[in-house]
């Protein structure tokens, strides 16, 4: 009697032991998840911030190119708006388009390529591009990770009981990942 009372209580440990590791590899989980995408958040607002120095320095020497501004302005802002992952990955296609026709602008203008003021913030925010890209991949490698023990047995038990959810991968189109705005000299 007392060898199955032993059992049991050993059993009972066992699984207590067990779902108290399972939930704190949930709560590491999703801790990580957040944390990245508070780094794509600090990289995306480092390029809002970029963008009206950028508009401002092109305006110089591009004046009547206003419809150009207005888009990229629109974009900046349905961009600092957006709220889910999925707003803001198209709000950030967007907003990379937009940018593109900006720089396209610019290449009609050789003072303005040569400008040290336009050099230096195509330089930060290509910078910032490259920040964007590797802050997006740490964000979707902790999701992937995530979402695996999300839907593995046995710990999907407990992400269940616990209301652990999938959370959605921060992606761009292959056009905006692929090619970072920069300019061809």
């Amino acid at each position: 009697m007392d060898l199955v009372l032993y059992v049991i209580l050993g059993l009972v440990v066992i699984l207590v032991l067990w779902l108290v590791l399972s939930y704190n590899g949930f709560v590491r989980l999703v801790n990580r998840a957040k944390e990245a995408w508070a780094d794509i958040d600090v990289q995306l607002k480092r390029r809002y911030d970029l963008i009206p120095n950028l508009v401002s320095t092109v305006k110089g020497y591009a004046a009547h190119e206003a419809g150009t501004f207005e888009v990229v302005t629109e974009a900046r802002a349905k961009a600092m708006q957006a709220g889910s992952i999925k707003e803001h990955e198209q709000a950030e296609n967007m907003l990379t388009g937009a940018l593109k026709s900006l720089f396209a602008v610019a290449e009609s203008y050789p003072d303005l390529k040569a400008n040290q003021n336009f050099l230096e913030l195509q330089r930060e925010l290509s910078d910032t591009e490259n920040k964007i890209q590797a802050a997006r991949r740490f964000y979707n490698t902790n999701v992937r990770d995530l979402n695996t023990k999300v839907e593995s047995f046995p710990s999907n038990l407990v992400s269940s009981w616990f209301k652990f959810d999938k959370r959605d991968f921060f992606e761009l189109t292959e056009t905006a990942a692929a090619e970072p705005v920069t300019v061809k000299f």
